[in-house]
């Protein structure tokens, strides 16, 4: 019979050990126990007999001794199989990332983050793309010509739906050359009052500050510390939400890992970090039970909005540990009773901790967005750092001084809230001017947020549906503070003009008739953007 057999070598000696035997096949027989075998010398390679048994066809001389591959040998053994696993490896990684459509050029362009690449339809011809010139053109030297930005706003100032309180008033961003005004003295800022409460807690805390919530235990008791975070989330956000929020599933699932032994436990809840009333005596008596703003708390999830996310909850503090009860429950723990209002107690080991987005995210959210509770919190937090006690009345005291010690002309001021919904806060133009001119000077990185937080005229944030009917020229060259209440339009920010010069702006009107409403709002984006639209600089 004559068989083909194939014998499995290393690659580099394969060309050698392809054999054609005539094989007869002995029969099967052990070697006696503890008997060991011997290599052949090179005289036995000719032909060969077994004691017993037929004779073996001759050997290839290429076969080794029969004696244990020394460390070349070895080498040459496992070498080729490492480089087989190797190549596989890398034909898996290819395949995987598109390592082959990325290196040769064949790769499809992803339509998210390279548009531009991506081919047409077939059939469809698309034009050429122009090289878009300059938004604006360097700013260099140039001052800002009063007598130019009257031009731009006189005949916008005349508009009857504004009312008979209307104040304008433009300034250099830079530098404290003239500027122009028109009205003066205090008024009603609404929702501006935000630039100043978001200056003072940067000033007072710093753009990197982050607001901690934890949760301490002691003998079969966890507490959920509020540490006025003011976007704590009742569960994880998804992925790549500006900003990132802190959640109380988080926490939760740090807390089981910590309990020993997964006994039962009992929720306790600690919002004493603030102090005094919920709800703001200079509110009307109407925004807390109908939803408008929440209770001020330091501890709450999602701002004490109820579930559907329009609503307003009573008790923020007593929901937010009900869900963080919830998330400890669905991680395994048994939770006994219902959560209950406590005071952390000293000592206690602190078993999990989240913390939020920094100040600086916050702060440009809250301006974006107008957000009132969230603009509450950080005037709280102003009072805490500055050593006042954290109520509306010690927030009101701690912005006030802190402004006053950035330099900001303060006659006139009068600060009741954090957020604009008093109708008792008064503010000046030149306070607003100088904030935002602060915001932009190189000597106060720390404010910067306050400037790069401002929503941009017909694209963002609150002025996102606005300035559809502003001068085409100007959409786009304004970033500003939206203010609204009834009976009261604002806008406070940056306009950059056809020459590239920027200038801090501040347009008020707070006796506006309620049919006027929307008209008057229009009035001043129209206002707004002939600032951007105009050559006001020489």
């Amino acid at each position: 019979m004559v068989d083909l057999v194939l014998v499995a070598l290393p690659l580099g000696d394969l060309h050698h050990h392809v054999e054609l035997e005539h094989v007869v096949h002995p029969p099967l027989r052990l070697r006696p126990a503890g008997s060991r075998s011997r290599g052949q010398c090179r005289a036995q390679w000719p032909r060969t007999r077994s004691r017993k048994g037929p004779r073996v066809s001759r050997r290839d001389p290429h076969h080794g001794s029969g004696r244990r591959p020394g460390r070349r040998g070895a080498v040459a053994l496992w070498l080729p199989v490492v480089l087989v696993l190797v190549l596989v490896g890398g034909a898996v990684a290819a395949w995987q990332y598109d390592l082959g459509a990325r290196w040769f050029g064949t790769a499809t362009p992803d339509p998210v983050s390279e548009p531009a690449a991506v081919p047409p339809p077939e059939g469809l011809e698309v034009p050429a793309l122009d090289r878009p010139g300059p938004v604006a053109a360097e700013s260099g030297d140039a001052a800002l010509a009063p007598a130019a930005v009257r031009r731009a706003l006189a005949p916008g100032l005349r508009d009857r739906d504004l009312g008979r309180s209307v104040l304008a008033a433009v300034a250099p961003l830079e530098g404290a050359g003239p500027g122009y005004e028109s009205g003066s003295g205090s008024f009603l800022p609404a929702s501006t009052t935000k630039l100043v409460t978001a200056a003072a807690a940067l000033s007072a805390l710093g753009p990197d500050h982050r607001f901690e919530t934890t949760v301490v235990g002691r003998r079969g008791s966890v507490t959920l510390v509020g540490g006025g975070d003011p976007f704590l989330a009742s569960r994880p956000v998804p992925s790549g939400e500006w900003p990132d929020r802190a959640d109380v599933v988080d926490l939760a699932r740090q807390t089981a890992r910590s309990l020993p032994g997964r006994r039962p436990v009992r929720v306790a809840y600690d919002a004493s970090l603030f102090t005094g009333p919920a709800e703001n005596p200079y509110w009307r008596s109407d925004y807390v039970p109908d939803g408008i703003v929440s209770p001020m708390s330091a501890l709450w999830v999602d701002e004490g909005r109820d579930a559907d996310g329009f609503g307003r909850v009573a008790d923020p503090a007593a929901v937010a540990a009900d869900r963080f009860a919830e998330a400890l429950r669905q991680q395994g723990v048994k939770v006994t009773g219902q959560p209950r209002p406590a005071t952390a107690p000293r000592g206690a080991e602190q078993l999990a901790v989240v913390r939020s987005a920094p100040l600086s995210a916050i702060v440009e959210w809250v301006l974006e967005v107008s957000d009132n509770e969230a603009a509450e919190v950080l005037a709280h937090q102003t009072a805490l750092a500055t050593g006042e006690e954290a109520s509306f009345a010690g927030a009101s005291r701690a912005v006030s001084e802190t402004l006053r010690g950035l330099g900001v002309p303060m006659a006139g001021v009068v600060l009741r809230d954090g957020s604009g919904l008093s109708r008792d806060n008064r503010l000046t133009a030149p306070a607003l001017l100088e904030v935002l001119r602060l915001a932009a000077d190189p000597d106060h990185p720390e404010l910067r947020p306050v400037a790069t937080g401002l929503p941009v005229g017909g694209f963002t944030g609150s002025l996102a549906l606005r300035f559809d009917e502003a001068p085409e020229a100007g959409v786009g060259r304004v970033r500003a503070k939206t203010g609204t209440l009834t009976g009261v339009s604002s806008l406070a920010g940056i306009a950059t003009d056809l020459d590239g010069t920027p200038m801090a702006f501040v347009l008020a009107a707070d006796r506006v008739r309620v049919p006027d409403t929307l008209d008057a709002r229009q009035a001043l984006d129209n206002l707004a953007g002939a600032l951007g639209a105009c050559r006001c600089s020489r």
